[in-house]
């Protein structure tokens, strides 16, 4: 199955932040941070090659914890500013709002230089579809100033946002980039609903999900769903149908609905705090 999704509206939100990039100090990445690396966009790296970068590892609440710590490691080693952060939750934001002076301490200490005092740090927020990025402006300014929504796709067009007399934000719409080369960035992307449900076959999916937790997180299906922890990936479903009862007309069990409670009690956190990827030297490299 091809994963895949690349409306032409993103070929244009590309190229407005190529435009937009030199009117800003910092550029402002949100991760998920259950796939770092499926949910960065290459594409920013290029645009924001000459910019102070910050890299905020959103739904850190829903991933493993020691792998958060991984991946601040990480970003660390590559020169960028990272924070874990759940962006439905204000507490979170006083240290972003720190590591943001901190990210343009230099650019800030030369504007003291020429007699410039009260300029604000302009920072771009980027990110792929549904990370995010809306509801962690929105906490941030604590006022619902971007339209948010649950699907991919819905912020749309350029908003500035002044927060405070320090900080200015640009709002980008998310974007993905034409072709993944490894089509399992798609798969986790499919996986953290980046790309439309409607787009996919939700099965074939959930069976691949299963697999990587067998995989990595042997014990959480046995003890969510009361099934052996030696099931084989296309045992699950029953197992899982039997458990939630989910059932046809007849009794018959319903292994795409048993699929679809998957998926959703991934997405949500019931099945615990789990993160896909980690980083390595392929990583790095």
């Amino acid at each position: 199955m091809q994963y895949q999704w690349y409306p032409g509206h993103m070929t244009k939100a590309k190229r407005q932040m190529q435009e937009d990039i030199k009117l800003v100090d910092l550029v402002i990445e949100l991760v998920d941070a259950r796939v770092p690396v499926s949910s960065h966009n290459p594409d920013i790296d290029e645009i924001g090659k000459s910019k102070s970068r910050l890299v905020l590892l959103n739904k850190a609440d829903l991933a493993d914890e020691s792998k958060n710590q991984a991946w601040c490691e990480y970003y660390k080693s590559r020169g960028m500013y990272a924070v874990r952060l759940d962006a439905r939750n204000r507490a979170g934001m006083k240290e972003v709002q720190n590591v943001i002076q901190e990210a343009c301490k230099e650019k800030l200490e030369r504007n003291r230089r020429r007699g410039i005092l009260n300029r604000p740090v302009r920072a771009m927020v980027a990110g792929i579809p549904n990370v995010g990025k809306s509801t962690f402006i929105n906490s941030f300014a604590g006022k619902a100033c971007t339209k948010t929504g649950n699907k991919p796709g819905v912020t749309k067009g350029k908003q500035w946002i002044r927060l405070n007399k320090n900080v200015e934000l640009l709002d980008t719409p998310g974007i993905l980039w034409p072709k993944f080369e490894d089509q399992t960035i798609g798969l986790h992307l499919a996986f953290i609903g980046s790309i439309k449900d409607e787009l996919l076959n939700r099965d074939e999916m959930a069976v691949e999900l299963v697999k990587e937790l067998l995989s990595q997180y042997p014990g959480v299906l046995a003890a969510r769903y009361d099934l052996l922890e030696s099931a084989d990936p296309t045992e699950v479903f029953s197992y899982i149908a039997k458990n939630r009862n989910c059932l046809k007309k007849g009794g018959e069990l319903d292994h795409a609905k048993a699929a679809a409670l998957l998926l959703e009690e991934f997405r949500s956190g019931r099945l615990g705090r789990i993160t896909i990827e980690t980083p390595s030297l392929e990583t790095i490299g």
